[in-house]
């Protein structure tokens, strides 16, 4: 199982891009880095990640040694990872979903997101870093989205123990992915996720199109039913319909 050397900082500009520039320089997997404030976070296609003080606010490097096509997995497997860790924070009526392909949502409304960082060479992955934000006791607005926070919800926990639960829950689900393979990281994140069958909208590389949720490909990649056929979307972000 993973052993995680935890570095915590007062502030930072973004956790993750201390990360990269350590993987760049050699450091080992097993890195953690949490800030207690970021001042230059990363969200999804390109967008600013506000981090006030009290949220968490955590990076991972894996050199994980997998081909690179692999590289969807570790979405998905972050996105179980953060759910199954709320969800020991969070009163048992309180519904979380995940939404691909780095989503965790309350209802409609984002509750913390994942960023991926890789770097591929001949073919393999030297190393992957893991960005991780929940919105602990904040939810700082994101323009078009409906965003909460564990607080808003009923939950409570500070940022140290946030990170203890998902670091115990990543490297669960690291274990997962080497001894039973990307199936079962497909068939946990299905199951915690977006019904198939769904109808959505999505944003993608070469514009917005709609279909019907079809699953996932071997490597991670959204399966979208459109016109008699099924699309393979490796990049792109779901617009759900509201959930019935």
């Amino acid at each position: 199982m993973t052993q995680w050397r935890v570095a915590l900082f007062e502030e930072l500009g973004s956790t993750s891009d201390f990360c990269v520039a350590k993987a760049k320089a050699g450091e080992a997997e097993g890195l953690a880095v949490m800030a207690r404030r970021q001042t230059a976070g990363r969200g999804s296609r390109g967008r600013e990640w506000q981090a006030p003080e009290g949220n968490l606010n955590l990076s991972v490097l894996l050199r994980p040694g997998v081909p690179a096509a692999d590289s969807g997995m570790f979405p998905l497997l972050a996105g179980v990872a953060v759910y199954e860790a709320l969800k020991t924070f969070l009163p048992a009526e309180v519904v979380l979903r995940l939404k691909w392909p780095n989503d965790v949502l309350v209802g409609q409304a984002k509750i913390a997101g994942i960023l991926i960082d890789a770097s591929p060479v001949d073919g393999q992955l030297d190393w992957l870093v893991i960005g991780i934000g929940i919105n602990l006791l904040a939810a700082p607005a994101i323009p078009g989205r409906a965003v909460t926070s564990l607080s808003e919800q009923g939950g409570r926990a500070a940022s140290p123990q946030a990170a203890d639960a998902v670091l115990g829950q990543l490297a669960h689900w690291l274990a997962m992915l080497q001894s039973a393979g990307g199936a079962a990281i497909r068939e946990a994140w299905l199951r915690r996720a977006h019904p198939v069958g769904t109808t959505v909208a999505v944003n993608a590389s070469h514009g917005k199109i709609d279909g019907i949720f079809a699953g996932l490909s071997s490597h991670g990649a959204l399966l979208l039913a459109r016109d008699g056929k099924i699309e393979r979307i490796d990049t792109g972000e779901i617009l759900l319909a509201e959930a019935g």
